[in-house]
């Protein structure tokens, strides 16, 4: 008498991982997903380079689906790609210098579950010393944020600094937050649809503030779990072209500032937030070469 077997158990989380020229982290990324959670996951890479080997030998041996692009897209335009016909009711955006703690995606889920208006929540992220990340943070107010970019590196102590920074200080216990590190992110796929995704608008950095910012505005909580955690090695989409990224960093925090703060009478303070950026650009661009 032969026994049917069972049917494999329906993913409950897709996992995106958005990758360019990746290393051997990737493999790394997905060897430690794989004990992150007890149920099944789909795991999405997302090439943006131009030689998609490494990402296509990854996911032939892990089992994950590639999308190759052809193109650099930009981190959230990637994420939305490889998001856009996701079935699951979770989705993960994550880089792919992130190394799993065993159940630690588990863990997120289930606190992620236990709130019904959570749209989006974060691990705890690790440095590879151990100390923690300071990854779920408040949305920067305009004063705070133009008189940090203007005055932190002429006057590093200045009170507009001190103040942004007090209040980016990652605490250790579960608490909503404004915005959750796009390094590693839990999503509700009705609240990350709802609202439209990350703006592609942003080539890299800012994508994850904004979608915190409009994840609130629209109802939902940003929600920090530091019992879940996993190690963030760091560095590796800086890899190539340093410069283009310290670009991209303060074009996209220019952006945010211009349409989060639209208002005409917010007019000055936006372009002391933007003189401000650029003279840092020009200082970083310097000490890059």
């Amino acid at each position: 008498m032969s026994t049917a077997l069972p049917h494999p158990s329906p993913a409950t989380v897709r996992v995106v991982c958005v990758v360019y020229h990746p290393g051997d982290e990737l493999a790394s990324f997905a060897r430690t997903l794989a004990t992150a959670s007890a149920t099944p996951t789909e795991l999405v890479i997302v090439d943006n380079g131009t030689d998609p080997t490494v990402a296509r030998a990854v996911a032939d041996e892990v089992g994950a689906r590639l999308v190759a692009t052809g193109d650099n897209l930009g981190y959230g335009r990637a994420a939305n790609l490889g998001a856009r016909d996701a079935q699951t009711p979770w989705i993960v955006v994550a880089n792919s210098d992130i190394e799993w703690q065993p159940g630690s995606l588990d863990t997120l889920v289930a606190a992620a579950e236990a709130h019904p208006t959570v749209g989006a929540a974060g691990p705890a992220l690790l440095n590879t010393d151990g100390t923690v990340y300071p990854s779920a943070r408040e949305l920067p107010s305009l004063t705070q944020g133009a008189g940090h970019a203007v005055f932190v590196r002429l006057w590093p102590g200045n009170p507009w600094t001190r103040r942004y920074q007090a209040r980016q200080q990652t605490t250790g216990a579960e608490r909503p937050a404004g915005w959750l590190s796009g390094a590693c992110l839990l999503l509700r796929r009705e609240a990350f649809e709802a609202v439209g995704g990350f703006d592609d608008g942003y080539f890299m950095f800012f994508e994850d503030v904004d979608l915190g910012d409009r994840l609130g505005r629209a109802g939902w909580t940003n929600l920090y779990v530091p019992q879940a955690q996993v190690t963030h090695v760091g560095g590796t989409s800086w890899r190539e072209k340093p410069a283009s990224m310290i670009s991209a960093h303060h074009a996209s925090a220019a952006r945010y500032v211009r349409r989060r703060y639209p208002r005409w009478y917010q007019w000055p303070v936006r372009q002391a937030a933007a003189l401000g950026l650029r003279l840092r650009e020009r200082s970083e661009l310097r000490a890059a070469r």
